[in-house]
């Protein structure tokens, strides 16, 4: 290499910081059917996550009447008729499994659809820009705005703009506030200030990160922020729907007047007029026209903002749509497209969400309300007293209820068994009674005395069954009875 190369390769890399501020960007107001679709699914997903609070379901005296809620004060979580408990962890390892195969599902039929419409990164952003719209402006009207001087009615619309944020993220972070404790009560306590302090801590948190996330950093959070869009790049294929700028119809792009000009000579012309209204109605500032990139959401804005232009000087929509890049790579070698959102991978997604789904339904409508866990007692392994063997036993009774319930303790398995302990109260039938508190667990210590001629060996099973007196349900354990 020359010393002229080299000095224009320092030109190159030279020429500016090595860090730059990334540019504003400022979404166009667009039309279309992508548009209303994420407008629908903002109402809804705000709509549920701001009263679902509010929504109350009895279950009972003493207990939370709140359809969603997670009480860690109580160590329970619940949602509608369904209450989980701390030991009950895999349920939630068990939807969490769900969630990201659903993910990794909608990325290889639709690429990035959860980012462009479902993610609470983009609603909020979209609410916060629609206020920032409708206070400032559409896009020309801010781009003015922020670079004008600091004039009274800037000054009026920063502040009102940034009040409403405000109030927004507040909002939000009470919401949230509210999924862990009860709703209305909350609510009194909070605007009388009689909440406790880590309560307005936390509601301050989540406001702040909702203001400055969904206000400020808005698209910066899916580039530098968000790992999915890294990850997601080696879970989808060629044959997943992604925003597409097909090429075949589009290039090579030209002004309208060049175009008209070029097709009166006979010569190809581009759909594309280069008018960058796909630019302008980005959310993340990408230009599709340079293919698929980290920064597209998959919003279909971009869409919206083509067909419009398109509609306007008459030629055919769709020259941005959702396709694959399968069809793209056919397209431009004169084949037909074909779409396969039925394929090994999906399948495979599908299976495993089905089996996953189905295990859980499963565990949930086949789960008891009481449990019994037993721990022999390991020093002495047992005693001898009078020809007599005594083995002891810790027992652990489990009332998930909210009512006192009594459990028969039944032992079988060992012949001539006698069995004591201090905690329980003996019935006729031989039986012992425990009664365990509501939402309690109780401890019991068993001794189990066996003539030493009843045993048929140094160890055998021993079976202990645990029986709700109120709704029949048992709880089964099998031990070992040792002996000499």
């Amino acid at each position: 290499m020359t010393d002229t190369d080299l000095d224009s390769h320092r030109e190159i890399y030279d020429d500016g910081p090595l860090y730059v501020s990334a540019a504003k960007v400022y979404p166009m107001k667009v039309s279309g059917t992508y548009r209303r679709l994420k407008w629908i699914v903002l109402i809804v997903a705000l709509g549920l996550y701001y009263l679902l609070p509010f929504v109350r379901w009895d279950r009972g005296p003493n207990e939370a009447n709140q359809a969603v809620l997670a009480d860690f004060a109580h160590s329970r979580f619940y949602f509608f008729f369904i209450e989980l408990w701390p030991q009950e962890v895999y349920y939630f390892t068990g939807i969490l499994i769900l969630a990201a195969l659903s993910l990794f599902l909608s990325n290889a039929l639709f690429g990035r659809v959860w980012c462009g419409y479902f993610c609470w990164q983009t609603v909020w952003t979209d609410l916060f820009v629609l206020v920032e719209r409708w206070i400032e402006g559409d896009r020309r009207d801010r781009i003015k705005l922020d670079h004008g001087a600091w004039t009274a009615s800037k000054i009026a619309k920063k502040a009102a703009k940034h009040a409403l944020w405000a109030l927004i993220a507040m909002a939000t972070g009470g919401v949230i506030v509210l999924y862990i404790t009860d709703a209305p009560t909350f609510v009194k306590q909070a605007f009388t200030l009689q909440a406790k302090g880590s309560i307005y801590a936390l509601l301050g948190i989540f406001s702040f990160v909702t203001y400055y996330f969904a206000g400020h950093m808005r698209e910066q959070v899916c580039l530098y922020m968000c790992p999915w869009p890294r990850i997601q790049a080696a879970l989808t294929d060629n044959d997943a729907l992604i925003v597409t700028y097909k090429l075949d119809r589009g290039e090579p792009r030209m002004s309208l007047k060049e175009a008209a000009r070029k097709e009166k000579a006979g010569e190809v012309a581009g759909a594309c007029i280069d008018c960058e209204k796909c630019v302008h109605a980005c959310p993340t500032g990408v230009d599709i026209r340079n293919g698929s990139q980290l920064g597209c959401i998959q919003c279909g804005l971009c869409i919206d903002a083509c067909d419009a232009v398109m509609k306007k000087i008459g030629r055919p929509t769709r020259l941005i749509a959702y396709d694959t890049d399968e069809n793209m790579r056919r397209r431009q070698s004169g084949q037909a497209p074909v779409y396969r959102l039925i394929r090994p991978r999906t399948i495979l997604y599908a299976f495993v969400i089905a089996f996953v789904g189905l295990f859980m339904l499963y565990q949930l409508t086949h789960r008891t309300y009481m449990s019994l866990s037993v721990l022999h007692l390991r020093a002495p392994m047992y005693t001898l007293a009078n020809d007599n063997v005594r083995n002891g036993y810790t027992l652990r009774f489990a009332n998930k209820l909210s009512e006192p319930h009594k459990f028969s303790l039944q032992i079988a398995g060992v012949r001539d068994a006698l069995a004591k302990s201090e905690e329980a109260d003996a019935a006729s039938d031989g039986k012992l009674i425990v009664t365990v508190d509501p939402d309690a667990t109780l401890e019991v210590h068993l001794y189990v005395t066996v003539p030493r001629a009843s045993l048929s060996g140094s160890s055998q099973p021993i079976v202990m069954t645990a029986t709700d007196l109120a709704n029949g349900a048992s709880s089964v354990v099998t031990d070992h009875f040792f002996g000499p």
